[in-house]
């Protein structure tokens, strides 16, 4: 049984402020969940229909009814489970090797894939501006399916950030040097654009390398890719450069 009190504090979660209040996020479906309980984030309670993760203790779980978890679920078809995990405290950032920045992402579905893609192409460092989307939102958390546990973000004034960095700073912009053609080194800073006006004047004045993925179609219309399809190529391009 799920009270009413818990209900609340749960919905509420969805929105940024309460999970800053609270310091509390939360994650659907076993497969995300069991990545989360893996990793070094503190599971607060676990909701579930089913009688399965056997080791998670009694007391930190509720056996609860499917009407129950779709009280509290933001899913439009509620998983058969929901856990509430601590926010832990920002780590120190990790500048070595290759560091992905994002400016301004506003989209859950493109942060929680670029998360994912950092975890796949080892990138251990993800640096977001203060206007990215926060990555406790739960449309995030699901996208990520359990890489938020093992890539270390840091929410900071990037632009501060790039100006006292001695690493070379790479952007993606339409008119510039084709990625495949340019030698890219083993360690630096790749900065991704917002989805709709890409990086940011005050940004963009600090990218001392410039880099375009070419379009290759006949008729070349497409004014853009999206931003996470983009991040995937790019990293893809520096690993492949090892």
């Amino acid at each position: 049984m799920v009270s009413k009190n818990q209900i609340k504090l749960i919905t509420s979660l969805q929105q940024k402020k309460y999970r800053i209040a609270q310091q509390m996020f939360f994650a659907e479906g076993v497969k995300g969940i069991r990545e989360l309980l893996n990793s070094n984030f503190e599971l607060l309670h676990l909701y579930t229909t089913k009688n399965d993760f056997p080791e998670v203790d009694a007391f930190s779980k509720t056996l609860t009814q499917e009407a129950d978890l779709k009280k509290i679920s933001a899913l439009a078809t509620p998983n058969s489970c929901l856990a509430i995990f601590k926010i832990p405290e920002e780590k120190p950032i990790n500048d070595s090797g290759i560091v992905l920045a994002l400016d301004s992402i506003r989209d859950p579905g493109n942060m929680g894939t670029i998360l994912r893609l950092c975890d796949w192409f080892g990138i251990k460092q993800l640096l977001c501006t203060t206007e990215t989307v926060d990555i406790y939102n739960p449309k995030v958390v699901q996208a990520t399916m359990g890489s938020i546990g093992r890539v270390n973000v840091n929410y900071i004034n990037l632009s501060e950030y790039l100006k006292k960095s001695s690493k070379q700073i790479f952007g993606t912009f339409m008119d510039s040097d084709s990625i495949y053609k340019t030698v890219l080194p083993q360690e630096g800073i790749i900065v991704m654009g917002n989805e709709a006006n890409g990086i940011s004047p005050e940004i963009e004045l600090l990218v001392r390398n410039r880099l375009t993925i070419p379009r290759s179609g006949e008729l070349q219309q497409t004014e853009s890719l999206n931003v996470a399809t983009a991040t995937a190529i790019i990293l893809s391009e520096f690993r492949r450069s090892l």
